[in-house]
């Protein structure tokens, strides 16, 4: 071996060192259990032949309008609730960035960040302490006149919105900061003294070049809102109706973890298929959306 081929060997062999505690994470807590789960959702029943092969348990999903309707159900308050988290996240971001100088940009961020040390369990039991019908909105409510009684907030889709956009609002704000940090104050400023409208900059200079961090925000949040299983159960109750809640009443309660690892894995197509329409549909690729977001 050549002087030269030695530096270059262990190189490579200090990258692949350092990699593996990664990548054995990622086999171990990730691509094995995937696979065992895989396996489970394909397995036959009991009346086939002993290591067969079926898609009864996804047909199971299709037979029964319960499951396909949490589905869709569940995919499309998601996908409301993503939407709804950019509209929010994006004044609060563009503050940060672009308003805010100094200590105060600092502590705004940091204000957005600390409700996040805490459990989101918590932060969700502190919603029910707030909407339920004794609690303290009701309450305040009917001590200002604006209803006869207490009236019960908790358990409505509108109550499930607010919990997933408040859980999930840091994972929005911070790609869209690291977005429009980036963005020079030069070309708005040219952009104004060439007679461009607010709207005509925002809609040519500031979206664009925040794509990617609203890209990778819109995908990070789908991503946490499709797969919630607290918010959704706890301010939604028994009328909650989310995918994940068949997918723990599979595994836990009826003990069919054939039925929930089909349904984990319909998720998980959902998911990915929902974040490639995404990325087409506003031009980026993933690993860009990722590196620059």
């Amino acid at each position: 071996m050549t002087g030269r081929a030695r530096p270059a060997l262990s190189r490579r062999l200090g990258t692949w060192l350092l990699m593996a505690p990664a990548l054995s994470w990622i086999g171990l807590l990730i691509v094995l259990p995937h696979a065992e789960l895989a396996m489970l959702s394909l397995k036959a029943g009991s009346g086939a032949p002993q290591g067969g092969f079926s898609l009864a348990q996804y047909r199971t999903f299709f037979d029964e309008p319960e499951y396909w309707h949490t589905f869709v159900r569940t995919a499309w308050m998601s996908a409301l609730a993503t939407f709804l988290t950019l509209c929010f996240a994006f004044p609060v971001a563009w503050v940060i960035a672009k308003v805010a100088k100094g200590r105060a940009a600092a502590w705004l961020f940091l204000a957005c960040m600390i409700p996040f040390w805490i459990s989101e369990t918590v932060r969700t039991l502190g919603w029910m302490i707030l909407l339920r019908q004794s609690g303290v909105l009701p309450m305040l409510l009917t001590r200002i006149g604006l209803t006869a009684a207490p009236v019960e907030l908790l358990y409505h889709d509108s109550t499930i919105m607010i919990g997933l956009i408040y859980t999930s609002m840091l994972f929005m704000i911070v790609p869209l900061v690291s977005s429009l940090q980036s963005l020079d104050d030069a070309l708005i400023e040219a952009a104004y003294d060439l007679g461009a409208s607010g709207p005509t900059v925002l809609r040519t200079i500031v979206i664009p070049h925040a794509a990617p961090g609203m890209t990778a925000g819109c995908i990070i949040v789908f991503m946490l809102t499709l797969g919630n299983y607290i918010t959704p159960t706890l301010l939604g109750g028994k009328n909650s109706e989310w995918f994940t809640e068949q997918i723990y009443t599979q595994f836990i309660t009826r003990f069919n973890w054939g039925q929930g690892a089909a349904f984990g894995f319909l998720l998980l197509a959902l998911s990915t298929a929902m974040v490639l329409v995404g990325l087409r549909l506003s031009g980026q690729r993933f690993a860009d959306v990722m590196g620059r977001g």
